[in-house]
């Protein structure tokens, strides 16, 4: 029996080129699959089309217009000089706060020089002559431009790691990991100017983050792993998996009676405009977060399928199947902590608090703000799962209908051989 391999995510570009017979086989199979995945392809087109958002601003754009003064600009500042005052409250712990001279850097206001308070919860975290600052700049303010502190800055730390992963992508994993970051730039592209402003414009954020989900799928898997067969398979599972998330998403929310408003970010949200669907921004949260990991499995299992029908034509489709659950049910393992833990550090804060609350444990797990989580982690679980046999016996079944003459060649190879052997 060939060894299969745990967790591989295609071909490995230093094997042996495939056969002649190998790749008719994989174009006949793409050619099957695309039976399925043409008229699927051509409604993410078309939902792209008729939903790509105007120039319009939405209701929550134009509220959130008037929270901001016309005109500010964020111009970076360097710290020339910092004095330090006690400011914390009399009853409390000790605190400092500061007034810092900073040099504004850009903007219009360059190369002056203004006076900015720093909040205790700053000055805490650090500031020192020479430190660049975010500054925020209101050219309406009564006496001439405000500047006030915004944030700090981070561009140095955050272009190094970007840098870093990129190198490291591509030195390790190649033309494909650069390949990979070309898809996910376009996956971003799809988020930032067709998912967010849809869930702003359109009354139904399920539907805006399956169809961005699907464009991204479609291009990320053939630009990250190629158009081949293997690819193919595992396209069809991960829509398969997306597919499933929204659907047993849309029963758990409405069946939970998520209302969405458990956060500092969606009250605000609610504040510029409350005729948004905030339970269906859960259900859109639920399908974009399992974009990654659904992914990550459809692609193992269609590759583990068509490595190990390689390897033996002769396979039949149950044993094909049977191998790669083998690999799958390891993966599905694996992935299940991924997914619980990843959920669990991002509502650390969150489970934080509740340690700190006295109400019983079914209660704070059932809460508005605990349930969110528990069930994005549930319905993203459970969608994982199914994807993994969705996924392994469509790979074993286009391999295997693909192949029949092939597999007939084959046999009669092996036939003539034992012939030989046995004279």
């Amino acid at each position: 029996m060939p060894s299969s391999p745990a967790h591989s995510h295609g071909p490995d570009p230093d094997a042996p080129p495939p056969s002649d017979e190998a790749l008719s086989r994989r174009r006949r199979a793409v050619w099957l699959m695309l039976l399925l995945l043409v008229p699927v392809g051509l409604a993410t087109v078309i939902g792209l089309l008729v939903m790509w958002p105007g120039d319009e601003p939405t209701r929550a754009q134009q509220v959130a217009a008037e929270y901001l003064p016309p005109g500010t600009t964020y111009p970076d500042g360097r710290v020339v000089s910092v004095e330090t005052f006690a400011c914390g409250n009399p009853e409390g712990p000790p605190a400092d706060c500061a007034r810092v001279v900073v040099e504004v850097l850009d903007g219009e206001g360059a190369g002056d020089y203004q006076q900015v308070e720093l909040q205790s919860d700053v000055v805490a975290s650090g500031v020192e002559e020479g430190d660049t600052l975010v500054l925020s700049r209101d050219p309406a303010a009564d006496g001439g431009p405000s500047y006030q502190f915004f944030d700090y800055q981070r561009d140095v730390p955050i272009i190094t790691l970007a840098v870093a992963f990129a190198l490291v992508v591509g030195l390790v994993a190649r033309w494909r990991g650069l390949a990979s970051l070309v898809g996910l730039g376009f996956a971003f592209f799809v988020l930032l100017q067709f998912v967010l402003p849809g869930l702003l414009t359109y009354d139904s954020p399920a539907l805006v983050s399956l169809i961005g989900s699907a464009a991204i799928m479609f291009v990320v898997l053939y630009l990250a792993h190629g158009f081949s067969a293997r690819t193919t398979t595992a396209l069809v599972g991960t829509l398969f998996g997306l597919s499933l998330v929204a659907l047993l998403g849309s029963l758990s929310v409405a069946t939970a009676r998520l209302t969405g408003l458990t956060s500092e970010e969606t009250a605000t949200l609610n504040t510029f405009d409350p005729t948004l669907d905030f339970s269906g921004l859960v259900l859109a949260g639920i399908v974009v977060a399992g974009l990654g990991v659904l992914n990550d499995v459809t692609i193992t299992q269609a590759s583990a399928i068509w490595q190990l029908h390689e390897v033996d034509p002769s396979t039949t489709w149950k044993e094909l199947y049977t191998r790669g659950m083998a690999v799958g049910r390891d993966h599905i393992a694996s992935t299940v902590y991924t997914i619980v833990f990843a959920y669990a550090g991002a509502a650390l804060p969150l489970l934080l608090l509740f340690e700190l609350y006295d109400q019983p444990g079914w209660v704070v797990l059932t809460s508005s703000a605990l349930a969110e989580e528990v069930i994005r982690t549930l319905v993203g679980a459970i969608a994982l799962v199914l994807a993994v046999p969705v996924t392994t016996a469509a790979g074993a079944f286009f391999a295997k209908a693909a192949d029949t003459e092939a597999g007939a060649a084959t046999e009669r190879r092996l036939t003539a051989m034992r012939a030989r052997f046995a004279r």
